[in-house]
């Protein structure tokens, strides 16, 4: 058994939980925050059957996608901090570890 940590953005959450629930798998939804651009993302739990792994890694990669951003680039300087010109940024998409599971109880 394995259990995959997949963290993905808000945006993307809603469909990813819905299409692995509907594949018949189950998820636990936690909220967290990112740290680059302090947005929100869903850490999802999942438990899984090794023959079901790639499946389920597939569902979460086809749900969720990656897309540009622009974000506000500060420069500090002796005279203050100064707004210029925003960054572009690669946003969403999904990371995923995958954990092995020494023990499974579920009472």
């Amino acid at each position: 058994m394995k259990l995959i940590l997949a963290i993905v953005s808000n945006e993307d959450s809603g469909k990813v939980i819905k299409t692995l629930i509907k594949e018949n798998f189950f998820v636990t939804k936690l909220a967290t925050t990112g740290g680059f651009l302090m947005s929100g993302n869903t850490t999802m739990l999942i438990g899984v059957q090794e023959d079901l792994l790639d499946k389920c890694i597939q569902v979460i990669s086809d749900t969720s996608k990656r897309r540009s951003k622009l974000v506000p680039n500060a420069i500090s300087s002796e005279f203050g901090i100064f707004s210029s010109t925003p960054v572009e940024v690669q946003v969403g998409g999904a990371t995923i570890f995958v954990l092995d599971v020494e023990q499974f109880i579920k009472a």
